[in-house]
């Protein structure tokens, strides 16, 4: 186990970063098509092909989910992503086409400071079709990478995170989240992390709660778009129905890691998938599912906090690791 969302079998991952510009993709393709659903609790969401994943719709797999920057531009980054796996042979079969199935989420970085003077046409066309070209099993980086490049939140520089657990029937079930939030995810004018009773192995630093806890509200802006976007996947064998029930499970642990969370300028998305490689025995199982769905999802958000890195310019952003190098 690696702690990252590549522990489901048959999941791969692929990033595009581009410092100057700020900003970045991350592609999550499943080798075969996954049941998937989703949920959008933010007040100011923006995706692709979101509609297709409610239960009452009729497609129930995807080929792929793609995490971006840039805000509407970013939704760009699909038709990349959607171009590598038509090249493939993926896609729905639809007489004698194929059409790929790549549901989006985007976040919004375009006032990090980056070089956003791109010219007629958005770059993350080509982003979403490098970071499908750059997917791979196994280790990938945290942070300041892929979806999570530009992102940022109240207090410290955001990024992308990851976590993943198994079940007491020995399902596996893993979060990827672009942690780019309205909210805070630590605790005060601190270093600790709201996700603190949830870390394993120090994943985070180890610190644990504060002595005492400041809940008053952190806000990046009254006016400034956020959005935290993210995916939980399983190897369960899951309905549409079920995973969409697993993915607001999973905005429990967003909403546990982050404060405040779902506000009404974040456009808070969480997808949902069962690659489908192991059997349920009954509705414990499933309910286990959702209650580890937060879990990993609010270790995955204070993981991308704790792993990002200052944007390389000036008024960018401070990184948690910049203000507590130590570690406290």
């Amino acid at each position: 186990m690696l702690n990252l969302i590549t522990d489901i079998e048959g999941v791969s991952i692929g990033h595009a970063t581009d410092l100057k510009l700020g900003s970045g993709v991350t592609a999550i393709i499943f080798d075969e098509p996954a049941t998937a659903s989703a949920a959008v609790l933010g007040g100011a969401p923006a995706g692709r092909d979101t509609a297709l994943l409610d239960p009452s719709m009729t497609v129930e797999k995807v080929d792929a989910f793609v995490l971006s920057g840039g805000s509407a531009f970013g939704l760009d980054a699909a038709g990349g992503v959607q171009a590598g796996l038509r090249g493939a042979g993926r896609g729905f079969q639809v007489g004698t086409s194929r059409v790929p199935i790549v549901p989006e989420a985007i976040l919004f970085d375009l006032l990090n400071g980056g070089d956003k003077d791109w010219g007629l046409h958005s770059p993350y066309r080509e982003m979403g079709y490098a970071a499908f070209k750059a997917a791979t099993k196994g280790e990938f980086p945290l942070g300041t990478v892929g979806a999570g490049t530009g992102a940022t939140t109240a207090t410290f520089k955001g990024g992308l995170g990851s976590a993943s657990t198994v079940s007491s029937a020995g399902h596996r079930v893993a979060a990827i989240v672009a942690v780019n939030a309205l909210g805070s995810a630590t605790i005060g004018d601190g270093p600790h992390f709201w996700a603190a009773p949830f870390e394993r192995d120090n994943e985070f630093g180890g610190l644990g709660m504060p002595a005492v806890i400041d809940h008053r509200l952190r806000l990046k802006g009254v006016m400034a778009p956020a959005t935290t976007i993210g995916a939980v996947v399983t190897d369960a064998a899951l309905s549409k129905a079920e995973a969409h029930r697993l993915s607001l499970g999973a905005h429990d642990g967003l909403a546990r890691a982050l404060l405040p969370a779902h506000l009404p300028l974040d456009g808070d998305t969480v997808f949902a998938a069962s690659t489908g490689a192991r059997a349920m025995a009954d509705m414990g199982e499933l309910m286990e599912l959702c209650h580890l769905a937060g879990m990993v999802m609010a270790r995955a958000i204070a993981r991308g906090v704790y792993e990002a890195t200052t944007l390389p310019y000036e008024g960018a952003q401070p990184a948690w690791r910049e203000l507590y190098p130590d570690g406290r």
